[in-house]
């Protein structure tokens, strides 16, 4: 069974920074992409960046110069950098991965964590 599990979400000031991860487990053969999403309260789930396996990456214009996204594929874990945090990246902070787990036949399938809240204030 694939789980994805962030972490490392909390409570920061404005200006502060936070580093969240995220591991990929369960019979794994690959990952083909992942990214990172948020969802503030009464606001739309939206794409903050993604990264593929070949190490392409695009951010969302809003956190762009402030947040870097990299991921360790020996590790199966994706993890997000986050500088310069303002009160508006507060949000519930999704992982997402497309995993291969049955081999070079095998489709991939969309998997989500839970989330990890961020929260930013004064």
């Amino acid at each position: 069974q694939v789980q994805l599990v962030e972490s490392g979400g909390g409570l920061v000031q404005p200006g502060g920074s936070l580093r969240l991860s995220c591991a990929a487990s369960g019979g794994i053969f690959s990952i083909t992409s992942m990214a990172w999403h948020r969802q503030a309260p009464g606001k739309e789930r939206e794409l903050v960046a993604n990264i593929n396996s070949g190490g392409t990456i695009n951010y969302a214009d809003s956190v762009k110069g402030r947040f870097t996204i990299s991921r360790d594929d020996a590790k199966n874990t994706m993890y997000l950098q986050m500088n310069s945090l303002k009160p508006e990246d507060t949000a519930i902070y999704y992982c997402y991965a497309r995993i291969r787990r049955g081999g070079l036949a095998s489709r991939g399938y969309d998997y989500w964590g839970r989330g990890t809240q961020v929260t930013v204030s004064s």
